[in-house]
């Protein structure tokens, strides 16, 4: 999968978050976008993501050989549809806290199925959070959240990973654990991570500088 933006801007109310952003993101190639806290990294992630709207020029999503149904002959995915070719992990995308958390992970494949031959038990073993499969999320630890948002991204079957801040609220062991989840299962993905934090992003073979497009 691609996703290209020509001339693509952002703003609130009438201040320019980003604008006359150009840029071609390729699958297999990993990308971070850099800048200081409140630059809009995070909403230019949002953008690419199609969770926020854009309002200036274009953003384009085209198939890179995954199979995609109800593709256009030109390879175009609808913009109603490449939702479903992304996984993300965010601080601020919400867990069920009601849930456990293998109930968490069964309601997640329903909406974007796993990597084959991993199951549910197996995930939660490589994330270090087997002996919390069945306790509920608002039990757990900011760290082991974050854990649990980190295997929905990883684990999911998509050509598309997007990771804001994504070591957020982990400690030594669990980045060590996010740098064996890059190493292990971004093969042959795009992916895009947002941060101002190097060890995040030292995998990045290209880095966007949000202040590039003030």
């Amino acid at each position: 999968m691609t996703i290209s933006l020509h001339n693509t801007g952002k703003r609130y109310n009438r201040e320019w978050i980003f604008r006359h952003c150009t840029y071609r993101f390729e699958q297999g190639k990993k990308y971070a976008i850099t800048g200081s806290n409140g630059s809009g990294k995070s909403t230019l992630l949002q953008v690419i993501a199609g969770a926020t709207l854009h309002n200036e020029g274009t953003i384009e999503y085209r198939d890179a050989g995954y199979p995609i149904q109800d593709q256009r002959p030109s390879g175009i995915i609808e913009e109603t549809e490449h939702y479903t070719y992304l996984a993300i992990a965010a601080p601020y995308l919400e867990l069920i806290e009601e849930m456990t958390a293998t109930e968490m992970l069964e309601f997640h494949g329903k909406f974007k199925r796993f990597i084959p031959s991993v199951s549910i038990a197996g995930i939660l073993q490589v994330v270090g959070l087997e002996k919390a499969a069945h306790k509920q999320i608002r039990y757990f630890s900011s760290g082991m959240k974050q854990r649990l948002k980190l295997a929905q991204a990883f684990f999911s079957d998509t050509p598309v990973l997007m990771l804001d801040e994504p070591t957020t609220n982990l400690d030594a062991d669990g980045i060590a654990l996010y740098h064996s989840l890059v190493n292990n299962y971004s093969s042959n993905r795009l992916v895009i991570v947002s941060s101002n934090d190097k060890q995040e992003y030292d995998f990045c073979e290209e880095v966007i500088r949000i202040g590039d497009y003030k």
